[in-house]
């Protein structure tokens, strides 16, 4: 890796500022003033800016429990960034798994490892996405039965070309249901329960494939994913 973006990598930095601070001497390799950014250095080597080690963070896998309120965005808005909440080293280098709309909450992933986030989000892994949602209108009897089969046959959705992947509706009380679906269209969920008529009012993502929100965090709270949890979408 070139050693100016080493340095961007491992400090605040931007490469404008890494060179000038390379120029300046500030900056050694193995004990040695280093003034080249075009200078590639390896893990081995021990680079030093202000007689500080520096060293690269590594791919990081995180867990938030998004609130009400913000939003999955890279792009600062009216409302707050969800990746804000996480408080790690040049946190603002993850992206979000997928997404969650402001009004959303629950398990909402972030990741710099671009490779496994695909994995996670492609159509092509079908990763089953379950969400618990309240409604404005009951749902039971024989409008529910009706509900249930039209879910698992494909909803035909305003303005999309295709019906949406069958997906699997239980009714846990007359305003209250567990959804889960294979793919992420926009506001799918909420789409998916207006086209039979009905209103989302409260909705909150439990779990994304064999991953379940983490009961102790509470909103707006994070963790990194365990080895085991990074490896079940692998």
């Amino acid at each position: 890796m070139r050693l100016d973006r080493f340095l961007a990598e491992t400090t605040e930095l931007t490469r404008g500022l890494a060179r000038r601070v390379l120029t300046a001497g500030e900056v050694t390799v193995n004990g040695e003033v280093a003034r080249k950014g075009a200078r590639h250095v390896s893990e081995e080597d021990s680079v030093c800016w202000r007689e500080e080690r520096l060293a690269l963070t590594g791919l990081r896998y995180v867990m938030l429990h998004k609130p009400l309120g913000v939003e999955c965005s890279a792009r600062r808005s009216l409302y707050p960034r969800a990746v804000d909440l996480i408080e790690l080293p040049h946190h603002d280098r993850l992206q979000p798994v997928g997404r969650l709309d402001v009004e959303t909450s629950g398990l909402l992933l972030f990741s710099d490892d671009g490779q496994w986030s695909h994995r996670v989000t492609s159509p092509r892994y079908r990763c089953a996405k379950v969400y618990h949602a309240r409604l404005a209108r009951s749902l039971e009897g024989d409008a529910a039965l009706e509900a249930i089969n039209q879910f698992a046959e494909g909803i035909q959705l305003e303005g999309d070309d295709t019906p949406t992947r069958p997906a699997q509706l239980e009714c846990l009380t007359p305003h209250e249901v567990r959804l889960t679906i294979h793919e992420g269209r926009y506001h799918q969920v909420r789409r998916m329960l207006a086209a039979i008529g009905n209103h989302v009012e409260v909705l909150h993502r439990e779990s994304i494939g064999q991953l379940v929100l983490d009961p102790d965090l509470a909103p707006g709270q994070w963790r990194e994913l365990t080895d085991a949890e990074i490896a079940l979408f692998q």
